[in-house]
């Protein structure tokens, strides 16, 4: 598990291979990852927003900006923890993503970022 701290923040990420399958005649590769968000901080704060970077060794980079994550813009107390599964599809075997959550402090409505580890798309058999 890949694990980054930013302002207090810790951000751990899994990522699981699920597998290929066509689509519209193309193969894809299908991953999910699990987020673990977690406040080291002293103050409670909430997640506003999302920036993905996805990185597909066979096509352009895709950006991704959206409010919360899954549909949620949790607030995090401090000690506290939020997780969540999502998934990617890329077009080749090898690809990453990488990002930022973007926050706010509830206690000062400072807003800040919360940066994301770089996470490999890799099956274990392109590696070999």
């Amino acid at each position: 598990m890949l694990q980054l701290l930013t302002s207090g923040i810790s951000v751990s990420v899994k990522v699981f291979f699920e597998g290929t399958y066509f689509k519209n005649y193309i193969l894809n590769y299908s991953y999910a990852y699990q987020i673990i968000i977690q406040n080291q901080g002293k103050e409670a704060v909430q997640l506003q927003s999302r920036h993905w970077v996805i990185i597909d060794s066979l096509r352009p980079q895709t950006i991704i900006d959206g409010e919360g994550v899954v549909g949620k813009k949790p607030v995090i107390y401090p000690g506290k923890s939020f997780s969540y599964k999502s998934g990617s599809l890329i077009s080749s075997s090898i690809g990453a993503m990488l990002g930022h959550y973007n926050f706010i402090n509830l206690a000062t409505a400072k807003k800040f970022k919360v940066y994301i580890p770089k996470f490999k798309l890799s099956p274990a058999f392109a590696l070999n």
